[in-house]
């Protein structure tokens, strides 16, 4: 670093500026760019006065305590990087997607940041803190404000075809690797993803399930694990996050330990979640976790850079007891011994998956055979096909539009169903999240009342467009926008028509695959939600 001096009254301080050698730098080379890229090309939802104001505080208080220490004004790099990773995590539900300067809960962010700046003063072991400042604070605010309020960045950011994408992956990969070579990190960052790929590919061999809010369906089975472990947020994670040079081991095999120990602890506190922010929450909750055991792990772990500091030394030391001169039989036993415990820990994984396995449900024939007459798709207008559908998925321009409308003609008719027969059980055959619970509703109301209102809808014209919830664990629904002529039936406990009424409509059907398979009805909403 390069000292200057500064003066102020009558006092002379020295001002320790940048240094270009100085890793933290380029760390913050590497995050900005992303920033940067989240901004133009991959449609971020967070706005720069939020970026601005996590990084600002963060400035100000390190600065203002470091001074307060020491009299000298120290350029603040670690603590610019915890405000920009908290930027760079953290999402506010409510800002307004596409507005890259709106001030909305600016406040929040610099709360967070600042917080969790403080937190490595306060919390401390032998003169350096404990947990990774940004790690803490973004853990601690996820699990008290909740996914109503605040949620983490997506697992996915864009198609892997987006350039702003490709882009982001080569910066974070080079510059992770070379960073954390130079630091002598890289072998913690790779024991870490190697572990959790393993044991991510568990849970997901099981059937593991997550819902996600850039997915139509359910995130299952091998597509869970990629999505999680090819994540340019797990590249982050580990290239930026747990491989803090001040809260891991100084030895070799202790960061190989320490290493392997968050992967193992996210991959449990990951395997129950059902959503991908409870599996976001599991994986940034397992650093806390290990480094909350780091004094007592560096008690027992060989000291930096001793002999005993190799990873061979270390294996031989744990086959034999300490004993060099053990028996091959001895060895044995600790092999086995090894391969038990970790089949013990798959087996306590998969175990502890239960939970996220189930989701998908099937598709009942039956249920649709039951229908009075089956929807006639000559009877069914063609839809305009909105660009970012196209642009998320090409399928939908042909056919397969025109099929999922014949799914959302049988899912209003299977609703009519419901409601004639008093059978809540169709339902779910046909509606999910607030359809189901609204459809519900009526069916209670007309069991209740001994009235039921049938519902018919007689289509003209329709458009078709993503529909992108935000602070909501639900994924990408399409929204067909359709026009034409609504019947309501009311019948009586007989079931004897006692009215009918006609008029013009114009609403949007939402629909996703909620349960992994079929296209359900999720919500009907008015047209400004398009």
């Amino acid at each position: 670093m390069t000292a200057r001096t500064v003066t102020i009254g009558q006092g002379s301080y020295p001002l320790v500026l940048p240094n270009v050698r100085d890793p933290r730098l380029h760390v913050a080379i590497v995050v900005l760019t992303v920033h940067l890229l989240g901004q133009v090309g991959l449609g971020f939802w967070v706005s720069v006065p939020q970026i601005v104001a996590a990084i600002g505080i963060c400035w100000l208080l390190e600065v203002g305590i470091t001074f307060w220490q020491t009299k000298s004004f120290v350029w603040p790099a670690s603590a610019m990087l915890t405000g920009s990773a908290v930027a760079l995590i953290m999402r506010v539900v409510g800002t307004a997607p596409g507005d890259h300067w709106t001030t909305y809960a600016w406040w929040l962010f610099a709360g967070v940041a600042g917080l969790s700046l403080l937190s490595k003063y306060v919390i401390r072991y032998r003169g350096s803190h404990v947990f990774n400042p940004a790690n803490l604070g973004l853990v601690l605010t996820f699990v008290i404000l909740g996914s109503t309020r605040v949620e983490p960045l997506d697992f996915w950011w864009a198609p892997i075809t987006n350039p702003a994408m490709l882009l982001a992956y080569g910066v974070i990969l080079v510059g992770g690797v070379l960073i954390t070579r130079r630091l002598h990190l890289l072998i913690l960052a790779a024991t870490f993803w190697g572990t959790l790929a393993v044991g991510l590919g568990l849970l997901a061999a099981s059937g593991h399930c997550m819902v996600t809010r850039w997915s139509f369906a359910p995130v299952c089975g091998v597509d869970f694990w990629r999505s999680i472990v090819t994540s340019p947020e797990i590249l982050i994670f580990l290239f930026f996050m747990i491989t803090d040079p001040k809260t891991v081991p100084g030895g070799r095999v202790g960061r190989v330990v320490f290493g392997f120990l968050v992967a193992v602890v996210s991959t449990i506190l990951i395997a129950p979640q059902t959503t991908e922010f409870g599996a976001k929450v599991g994986l940034l909750s397992g650093l806390v976790v290990v480094c909350a055991t780091r004094p007592l792990l560096e008690r027992v772990l060989p000291e930096p850079k001793s002999a005993a500091d190799r990873l061979r030394a270390f294996a031989d030391r744990l086959a034999t007891g300490g004993d060099p001169a053990a028996s091959a039989g001895r060895r044995g036993v600790a092999g086995v011994a090894a391969v038990v415990a970790l089949a013990i820990l798959g087996t306590g994984i998969v175990v502890a998956g239960t939970p996220a396995r189930g989701v998908t449900l099937p598709v009942s024939a039956e249920v649709l055979n039951r229908l009075p007459g089956q929807v006639d798709p000559s009877t069914l207008p063609p839809v305009t096909v909105g660009q970012d559908v196209t642009d998320f998925d090409p399928s939908f321009a042909g056919p397969g539009i025109n099929a999922i409308l014949i799914t959302l003609a049988q899912n209003l008719a299977i609703e009519n169903e419901a409601l004639l027969h008093d059978d809540r059980s169709l339902l779910a055959v046909a509606d999910h999240g607030d359809r189901l619970a609204e459809m519900t509703q009526r069916l209670l109301d007309a069991h209740a009342s001994g009235q039921t209102v049938l519902t018919t809808y007689d289509f003209d014209a329709g458009t078709v467009s993503l529909l992108v919830p935000f602070g909501k664990q639900d994924g990408f629904s399409l929204g067909f926008r359709m026009t034409g002529t609504r019947t309501d039936q009311t019948r009586d406990a007989a079931g004897v028509v006692v009215s009918t009424t006609e008029a013009p409509f114009d609403e949007v059907f939402a629909v996703r695959r909620a349960t992994g398979e079929r296209w359900l009805l999720v919500a009907v909403l008015p047209p400004s939600t398009t």
